[in-house]
């Protein structure tokens, strides 16, 4: 039962003082006024949210933090002018393509729409790849309950994309003797939660399991069902595979605005043309609650948690055998994880995430400070040294001040569904939050279209080919099939020419440096492209029949040249 208007004021004025005002528009409650820092500011959301009301609209200001505006890509025609689709999904991260792929399977015309040039670039490519295991949520969330189903159902999934699948497990360390009596409680939570499996390990075991474990250990709690995957490799084919099913994808296509009647969306404007559709998905990450605005159904806000991680280089792998952490009591009283080891699907080791409350939604700045923080998982493994790290990198996590997921309808608009707010365990979730919307699709759908499943869906996509992981033998074969399969472009990776070729020419064909570096590996060695970014830029320039310095890292005015190269000239470089 939501808390009166006085009460609530009364708690935040011995809060804030009389800084802010509060009100309750429909369901929600509304924050506004002024408060010193932008902590503050989420701290007061946070408050907000135990009063009972469906979500919290914090418009409090806060000095010198500017609200953030979305920048479209400068790209302007009209290719979608007039156009009507019977479903559009806005925001091309792993739960837009996953909603995509699932919508797929019907008999209807699906657009998603990307602001940028391609699909996955921000919190869909900016996280450790984890498949949860469930155990973290909180009982009864949304989080808890699509976390453990799209933990079950991205092994196969994982299968029918051609990605790679890993299930090391997770491994949470005691880190003194009392806390083993927990062990009932932390098995009641993962009972609550319906994880798949749960174990208790002695400081034996645990010694056993991971040699190199601190001594500081006195046994863990072990989750067998924690996996890895690589994201942006998932969200990269969750999107061909929607695309070989009839979906349309635009990229560098930025929603500007909606026209609304009679509480419907009728048209979407966007750089690219006017358009209309059936129904809208909003499914734009960091952005939700900005287009949620732009539909006049702005009844949530978003608070933004940046997180930074270091990759450490492929050899560190053989010391350590699951994802591990080491907790402590407090924890639980935390709206994070924590962070810790993680093994990645392609080999390398990661440390982290750090965990901060920042107003940028793609601010991706790291810090010395984001170092020093991560520095205390290093002591988890005696054989894991900093001097094993080859590049850092942040996120950014798009949180509600409930800290849960928002699913579902609009309550105002009737063609509209949200699915925002979708932070960690947002990856391990996917798969079952869009087979959730897929039916709320459907179901609204049939009320006014025929609507069958498709007879000729593909479920399968072909696997990209990664030299590295073949044997010598089948090298060799491939090899005398293509010679171009043996030139290798990035020695640290060891990707060849044909693989950096067949990306830019695949179902979604990369057309950057970085959108290459998404579907190969290339740059993501030691040398961080010292060897091979020359040799990408020329054959994306032969490839796509461009002067090399037309080539860009991540979309328009990102060049990496300057002035005319031939490529023959672009050839001596390299």
């Amino acid at each position: 039962m939501a808390t009166s208007l006085e009460k609530i004021q009364s708690v935040m004025t011995k809060k804030y003082g009389s800084a802010l005002e509060i009100s309750t528009p429909g369901s929600s409650i509304r924050l506004e006024g002024s408060l010193d820092t932008y902590q503050m500011k989420v701290e007061a959301g946070w408050t907000a949210a135990r009063f009972g009301y469906k979500a919290v609209i914090n418009d409090i200001t806060v000095p010198d933090v500017q609200e953030e505006t979305i920048a479209c890509s400068s790209y302007v025609d009209n290719v979608l002018e007039r156009l009507h689709f019977d479903v559009a999904i806005i925001g091309g991260g792993v739960i837009g393509t996953s909603i995509a792929r699932e919508l797929s399977k019907w008999n209807m015309k699906i657009i998603l729409i990307e602001k940028e040039e391609d699909v996955g670039v921000h919190t869909s490519s900016r996280n450790d790849g984890m498949i949860h295991d469930g155990f973290a949520a909180k009982p009864g969330t949304l989080k808890a309950l699509y976390n453990v189903r799209g933990n079950r159902l991205w092994e196969p999934l994982a299968s029918d994309l051609g990605i790679g699948f890993k299930r090391p497990g997770s491994l949470l360390l005691f880190s003194n003797p009392a806390m083993k009596a927990l062990y009932p409680l932390m098995a009641d939570r993962a009972k609550r939660n319906e994880v798949d499996g749960w174990e208790f390990w002695s400081r034996e075991r645990v010694i056993a399991e991971e040699p190199y474990v601190t001594s500081k250990q006195h046994g863990g709690f072990f989750l067998p069902s924690a996996a890895v995957i690589s994201p942006y490799k998932a969200t990269v084919a969750l999107a061909e595979s929607a695309m070989l099913n009839g979906a349309k994808l635009m990229t560098s296509t930025c929603l500007t605005g909606f026209e609304i009647e009679h509480n419907t969306i009728r048209r979407l404007h966007t750089n690219r043309g006017i358009c209309t559709a059936s129904i809208v998905i909003n499914a734009s990450g960091n952005w939700a609650d900005i287009i949620a605005e732009m539909a006049h159904d702005r009844f949530f806000s978003l608070h933004h948690r940046r997180g930074t991680e270091c990759i450490l280089d492929m050899e560190s792998s053989r010391w350590q055998q699951h994802i591990m952490s080491m907790p402590s009591i407090l924890q639980v009283r935390e709206k994070t994880k924590g962070g810790g080891i993680v093994l990645t699907e392609e080999g390398n080791v990661l440390i982290g995430p750090t965990a901060e409350e920042h107003p940028g939604r793609e601010q991706y700045t790291t810090s010395p400070s984001d170092m020093i923080k991560l520095k205390k998982h290093f002591t988890l493994n005696s054989k894991l040294s900093m001097d094993q790290i080859i590049t850092y990198f942040c996120g950014v996590r798009p949180c509600t001040y409930e800290e849960d997921f928002i699913v579902g309808p609009s309550d105002n608009i009737s063609n509209l569904i949200h699915v925002a707010g979708i932070q960690s365990p947002g990856l391990a979730s996917a798969p079952a939050i869009a087979a959730d919307v897929a039916e709320m699709v459907i179901a609204k759908a049939k009320t006014f279209m025929e609507i069958q499943p498709k007879a000729n869906w593909i479920p399968k996509r072909t696997a990209d080919i990664i030299t590295r992981r073949l044997s010598l033998e089948a090298r060799d074969e491939l090899i005398r099939l293509d010679p171009s399969y043996g030139k290798i472009i990035c020695r640290c990776e060891q990707v060849s020419e044909k693989e950096v070729v067949n990306a830019l020419h695949s179902t979604l064909p990369a057309t950057s440096l970085d959108a290459v570096k998404r579907r190969t590996r290339v740059q993501m060695g030691r040398c961080h492209g010292g060897f091979c970014t020359a040799r990408c830029i020329d054959i994306i320039a032969r490839e796509l029949h461009i002067d090399a310095c037309d080539v860009v890292k991540k979309g328009p005015d990102s060049q990496i040249c300057k002035g005319n190269m031939s490529h023959d000239e672009t050839n001596r470089i390299c």
